[in-house]
């Protein structure tokens, strides 16, 4: 989505992907108008197009957004990106993508990424370096920016969990709080060096899981809560099953700042998580 005319749910972050066969991945405008572009993609255009749409009374009720609300889209073809876009988005990497229009119509697809944005128009470079996931008009272009967040998996649950899962959407962090250990494990699998692992739960079995799983991944951040009697078990558990090397745990997770409350806990943690990211 571009833009609206209204500051409704207007989440320029979103993105939708479609196939002809009637595959979805992702929403827009909680689904509002999934018809309209189930449509549009089944006369597999070879150029993308910029399309207005309005939201009807009915649509106004069912989706509880403002009735006669526009909303501007880009739907483009997969082919008429870049081959370079698929790895950098794979490997999170900050890009931008910049559609250049004859009326309505995208003729070219110009991308960059941190390495390249230098040769880009200057007033592209300046909507880049503010480091935010955005979509700008600009004249006869359109300039679209997707910069990558950290995500945070929580293997378990409770009050701590709940305050560190709180404060860390503050910080615009993508959470996740899991306690079935298989889900944890395909979480954990997709994690990068930006993203953070923390572990947490009494038994000694299932938070090792997690932790191992964790340790498998490339998180940038592994802390793990529990007393030291806990961080000991669980290096003993790990160790039984050829797990030693246990350097990237922080635990007990968090900075010592005497914290007791679950707030402050999870300000010790994350404030420990940031300070690790910044380093990795």
């Amino acid at each position: 989505m571009v833009s609206t005319n209204s500051s409704a749910q207007s989440n320029q972050s979103e993105a939708l992907a479609l196939t002809p066969g009637g595959g979805k991945i992702g929403s827009l405008l909680g689904g509002t108008f999934n018809s309209h572009f189930t449509e549009i993609v089944s006369r597999k255009l070879t150029t993308g197009r910029l399309i207005s749409l309005n939201v009807s009374d009915f649509e106004s009720v069912t989706a509880g957004l403002p009735a006669n609300m526009e909303a501007k889209f880009l739907v483009v073809p997969a082919i008429q990106f870049s081959p370079e876009l698929w790895p950098a988005l794979l490997q999170r990497q900050a890009i931008a993508l910049v559609c250049h229009l004859e009326g309505d119509e995208i003729r070219e697809i110009s991308f960059y990424n941190g390495q390249t944005i230098a040769s880009a128009d200057p007033a592209v470079v300046e909507i880049f370096n503010k480091g935010v996931s955005t979509a700008v008009e600009l004249e006869s272009l359109i300039v679209s920016t997707y910069w990558p967040v950290t995500k945070l998996v929580i293997a378990g649950s409770g009050p701590i969990a709940e305050a560190i899962s709180k404060a860390a959407q503050a910080l615009n962090w993508q959470v996740v709080m899991e306690t079935n250990y298989e889900m944890v494990a395909g979480l954990m699998a997709g994690l990068s060096k930006m993203d953070c692992a923390i572990i947490m739960g009494h038994d000694v079995e299932s938070s090792s899981r997690c932790l191992g799983s964790a340790l498998e991944s490339e998180a940038g951040y592994v802390g793990a809560l529990g007393s030291v009697r806990m961080q000991e078990n669980r290096a003993d558990w790990l160790a039984y099953r050829d797990v030693t090397d246990l350097s990237r745990v922080h635990g007990p997770a968090g900075f010592d700042i005497g914290a007791k409350t679950p707030a402050e806990i999870a300000i010790s943690v994350l404030a420990e998580a940031i300070a690790v990211l910044k380093n990795v």
